[in-house]
């Protein structure tokens, strides 16, 4: 009997000890930044990211892969060394897509060569970016059903080999569909794992009023996300922060503040985590924001 009780214990503990760490694994939310294929090639300067990256608790980087080289290749082998989730970006449409490309399969395939390479080199994720229409096109529910057949194409490629695909949408898409560009998330949630929304202040009108509201901007966008799914998400949702707004200059206290709003309203939004923006890969501020968090 006494057998039987210590067995049904060690049972016991070990569905406990499976539960906690699904829901620790669940609960994970990932902080990531982006780096150009420049950066990541000028090894010194990867080195340095990688090494303020880890100390901070980043654990992803968002490398653009537009043409493979052999310093690429090895450079990316320093960042998945590190223990650093490797997410190969790769831009579909530059300026976003005339109807003639987006309906050609060929174009498709030229650029799945670059997401077959990225996955070669140990990309553990796929994120598609400015895969949309351009601005320039007439307003139809028609547009977004052509951009979902290519994610869907990428998603059947990627499907068996077990690769997660992310697509990058713009800030209104959060409020719902933009006809113009052809982007639908409700509708792209049937053929992706995430979706970054890149909600960026500078992004929104009217200017003045979202620069001044950062946490507001960025929180209000996430939760209209979840409103289309009435707060049940399907699939991930990575937001893109920035970590500066074009339109406006401000000081270092200023812009560590505009930073910080951000992050707080992605995690009180219940994002699955964040992707920071720089153009330049210049992120000292925010690893000094993380750094803080951490010693506190």
């Amino acid at each position: 009997m006494i057998k039987k009780y210590l067995l049904l214990a060690l049972v016991f503990l070990s569905l406990s000890f499976v539960s906690i760490t699904a829901s620790a694994t669940t609960n994970h939310r990932i902080k990531g930044i982006y780096i150009t294929q420049w950066s990541l090639e000028n090894t010194a300067y990867l080195n340095y990211l990688i090494k303020r990256a880890k100390a901070a608790g980043i654990d992803t980087f968002v490398v653009d892969l537009e043409k493979p080289s052999k310093r690429y290749k090895e450079n990316i082998a320093l960042v998945t060394d590190n223990k650093i989730q490797y997410v190969a970006r790769i831009v579909m449409f530059p300026d976003g897509g005339t109807p003639a490309q987006i309906r050609n399969p060929a174009v498709w395939q030229k650029k799945y060569a670059l997401v077959k390479q990225a996955v070669d080199w140990g990309a553990k994720q796929i994120q598609l970016d400015y895969i949309r229409y351009n601005t320039k096109q007439k307003p139809s529910s028609e547009n977004a059903k052509h951009i979902l057949e290519i994610i869907s194409w990428y998603k059947n490629k990627l499907s068996g080999q077990n690769i997660p695909l992310q697509v990058d949408v713009f800030g209104i898409a959060s409020f719902g569909e933009s006809k113009y560009i052809g982007q639908n998330i409700k509708l792209f949630s049937q053929s992706v794992d995430a979706i970054c929304p890149m909600v960026y202040p500078s992004h929104y009108v009217p200017f003045p009023k979202h620069f001044k509201q950062p946490y507001e901007t960025v929180y209000d966008s996430l939760m209209s996300i979840k409103d289309q799914f009435n707060n049940k998400m399907p699939i991930k949702m990575y937001a893109y922060i920035e970590l500066s707004n074009y339109h406006y200059p401000m000081s270092r206290p200023k812009t560590v503040e505009y930073i910080k709003a951000q992050i707080r309203a992605v995690d009180a939004a219940g994002a699955d985590g964040w992707y920071a923006w720089s153009p330049h890969n210049r992120y000292d501020n925010l690893f000094n924001i993380l750094d803080g968090q951490k010693a506190k």
